[in-house]
């Protein structure tokens, strides 16, 4: 575990950074997007922040309250529903024709469900979609934008770097397989709600790590949460809301704070331990392929990297990184340029 003073000691250094850094939240109105909006806005100098969800009024409030926080900070709310791929495309749209680089994506986008598989109109489900398809429809849109900011000569700003917060053992947590159905890895006609998890997690794992090889300036985070209370569960019937009371009521004992989860965050999407590939820093830490400073980092609730697991390095032996590259490419030809559903 990273002692949380030393957390909190890095990010009051970021004032340091050069001004003006862009940070995209994606699912920034609520819960560990908003706290780590909300700890970036407070520890930087002059950031724009885009946050990124469904909710405006509640975007309103923090817009506010974000301005309040740091007078010289400027935040652009983007009202969209990002489950469908169509709707990234018009916030990358937006974002790209404002700015000239991005320093963060940071994406938290998804939601707590007890239903079976929910098919968008772009034949993806619902679910599966928030946690891996959008986000790695942003990924791919803001690269170029990301690549510019790594490519800033000056050190004090040419932070770059994708955080997206989900699980990246989620697939081998409780003596899971830790196994992909790469004949339908969009799970068209194997949807369960292990499988989305295992699929989103380990294919949340393997796009970011062959990106980080063929984008090595910019790091690339899968970070675990923890029990956080947020707004995850929105939306449940009211027997599902019952249910999740109860259990979280359950792991209070065990939850961590929200707070302190987007300070956590923050260390996670800053600090230079995580660095990008080609810094090839002494002190970066072990990467998610065993390599120290790879630019890919698995990582724990606690900022520690998550231990070794010989059923994920099974998956990278079986060439699981290529074929979820080029899955993904075919879902995002049919449905982002041939504007058909998949498959």
């Amino acid at each position: 575990m990273v002692n949380l003073k030393t957390v909190q000691t890095h990010n009051a250094s970021l004032k340091t950074l050069a001004p003006g850094l862009v940070a995209v939240f994606v699912g920034g109105t609520s819960g560990i997007g908003l706290s780590t909006a909300r700890e970036f806005v407070r520890n930087t100098r002059s950031p724009h922040v885009y946050l990124i969800g469904r909710n405006e009024a509640e975007a309103n409030k923090l817009i506010s309250e974000l301005g309040i926080l740091n007078p010289e900070s400027q935040t652009t709310f983007i009202k969209s529903d990002i489950s469908l791929l169509k709707n990234v495309d018009k916030a990358c749209q937006e974002i790209s024709a404002k700015e000239k680089k991005v320093n963060l994506l940071f994406m938290t986008a998804g939601y707590f469900t007890f239903n079976g598989r929910q098919e968008t109109s772009e034949g993806l489900d619902q679910k599966f979609s928030l946690h891996y398809y959008a986000r790695a429809r942003f990924i791919k849109n803001l690269l170029p934008l990301l690549d510019t900011a790594a490519n800033n000569r000056d050190e004090n700003a040419n932070l770059s770097r994708v955080v997206s917060v989900l699980d990246p053992h989620a697939s081998v947590r409780a003596l899971g397989a830790g196994a992909l159905n790469y004949s339908d890895l969009s799970l068209k006609n194997s949807f369960s709600l292990k499988n989305c998890a295992a699929h989103a997690s380990a294919m949340n794992n393997f796009y970011m790590e062959k990106l980080a090889k063929s984008h090595p300036g910019t790091s690339f985070i899968h970070a675990y949460p923890s029990a956080v209370k947020t707004g995850v569960a929105r939306g449940l019937d009211p027997i599902s809301s019952k249910v999740w009371v109860a259990l979280t009521s359950l792991m209070k004992p065990f939850m961590v704070d929200l707070g302190e989860s987007g300070e956590r965050h923050l260390y996670a999407s800053t600090a230079k331990v995580f660095a990008a590939m080609k810094e090839t820093a002494d002190y970066a830490a072990v990467g998610s392929d065993g390599t120290k400073g790879s630019g890919s980092y698995w990582l724990n609730w606690d900022d520690d990297v998550l231990p070794f697991s010989k059923k994920l390095a099974k998956l990278r032996e079986e060439g699981a990184g290529e074929k979820i590259v080029q899955h993904t490419e075919e879902v995002f030809k049919k449905v982002c340029e041939e504007k058909q559903t998949y498959p």
